[in-house]
């Protein structure tokens, strides 16, 4: 049985834009250089493709200096894309301007219903249930619009706290596989994940928990030695990647693709 949590045919990525450098922070450590920016982008679009899945990259959105988080608008679930509407209002206009390429690349599109917000950096997802964490950039009222769209497609809703001091949900936990989840020491402190083995990041690691499961590999950020070991040591094989650009706007590996499988046609 395909693990669809894990294993993907595709991925849709956006490359950086030049006005990357105005992109949202929660504390300021600097603007990105964008040419780092861009080699390290390339640099993980070519490593999803080493995975063997087919990787389309949509052109910069200049008018969108976040644009490059191209999984925040949109949530692809059993080859459908749920067009979601994000919390942060400079991003508010880039769901509409995904859209269209959504319509080109998937067979079907759902579109989240009137009221609220969803940043898809707040959702969880495995092979059953997709968690949903309120934080500052999703609120109830948008995981109730949500909510249905999900559950027709046969998973589970479960609506968990991000404690406030994180931004997104899975700023700190990613699906290692349909039963592991890989998380810092306080998001896993707050019980979201029972039901669950939990991997927890080495101390003063958080960063390492926005890892990608992509087939076969783990691909974790660069710097996080330990919990590079932690994996390893469980089993996983685990491949880094330099984000440094994109952790300067409070992004990692999660961020920067839409991973898909499509029905045979």
């Amino acid at each position: 049985m395909t693990n669809h949590s894990i294993t993907f045919t595709h991925a849709l990525c956006r490359a950086p834009s030049r006005s990357v450098t105005d992109g949202l922070r929660a504390e300021d450590h600097g603007a990105p250089d964008p040419d780092v920016f861009a080699r390290e982008h390339a640099g993980y679009v070519a490593a999803l493709r080493q995975t063997g899945a087919e990787v389309t990259v949509l052109e910069a959105a200049e008018a969108f200096p976040d644009s490059v988080f191209i999984e925040d608008p949109a949530l692809c679930l059993k080859g459908v894309a749920i067009v979601l509407r994000p919390g942060a209002p400079t991003r508010r206009g880039e769901a509409a301007a995904l859209r269209p390429d959504l319509q080109r690349l998937f067979p079907e599109i759902r579109d989240l219903g009137p009221g609220g917000f969803v940043d898809g950096g707040d959702i969880l997802c495995s092979d059953t249930e997709v968690m949903v964490g309120l934080s500052a950039r999703t609120d109830a009222q948008g995981v109730a619009q949500l909510r249905p769209i999900v559950e027709d497609l046969g998973y589970q809703l479960r609506l968990v706290e991000t404690p406030p001091e994180i931004l997104h949900f899975k700023t700190e936990s990613s699906l290692l596989d349909p039963e592991t989840i890989l998380a810092s020491p306080r998001l896993a402190a707050t019980g979201c994940f029972d039901g669950y083995r939990v991997i927890e990041t080495a101390p003063g690691e958080e960063g390492a928990a926005n890892a990608i499961r992509f087939n076969a590999p783990v691909f974790l950020s660069q710097g996080f030695s330990q919990s590079a070991d932690r994996l390893s040591d469980a089993g996983y094989e685990v491949r880094e990647l330099p984000t440094s650009a994109a952790a300067l706007l409070d992004g990692g590996l999660s961020c920067m693709s839409l991973r898909y499988s499509l029905p045979d046609r």
